[in-house]
């Protein structure tokens, strides 16, 4: 980027510039929603949560300010196996956005206590929220 993404796809903004760098460009390992602003990856291997949580990593999804259909404001979990992402993730603290639009929390970074539970700090309430069992 900005020339080339997602596996040497060229924007044609810059049709014919660096023609070298295409094959170098990677389609990442795990694809997200764009400006979701994934602020802070922490691997969890701890044993709070059931097996298919361990060898994952957390993600905290900061959000989106400027589109008018929000995309983020969420901490998603990503599997692992043999320690790669597998291309997949899923939700897993949401409700940061009301029904309405109405963003009352934002995730900014996501830690693994000491007794495997996940805290979650969270400028958009100016909280750290703890996530267990």
């Amino acid at each position: 980027w900005p020339w080339f993404y997602m596996g040497g796809h060229q924007d044609p903004r810059h049709a014919g510039k660096h023609p070298e760098l295409k094959a170098r460009v990677r389609t990442p390992d795990v694809l997200v929603q764009p400006h979701s602003a994934s602020l802070q990856l922490t691997f969890y291997d701890a044993k709070q949560f059931d097996g298919r949580h361990r060898d994952s990593f957390y993600a905290a999804f900061h959000g989106s300010w400027n589109r008018a259909l929000r995309t983020g404001y969420k901490v998603i979990r990503v599997p692992l196996k043999g320690g790669r992402a597998t291309g997949t993730y899923e939700d897993f603290l949401t409700g940061f956005i009301t029904a309405d639009g109405h963003v009352w929390g934002r995730p900014v970074g996501v830690a693994v206590a000491a007794d495997g539970a996940l805290f979650v700090s969270d400028d958009g309430s100016n909280s750290i929220w703890r996530v267990a069992r």
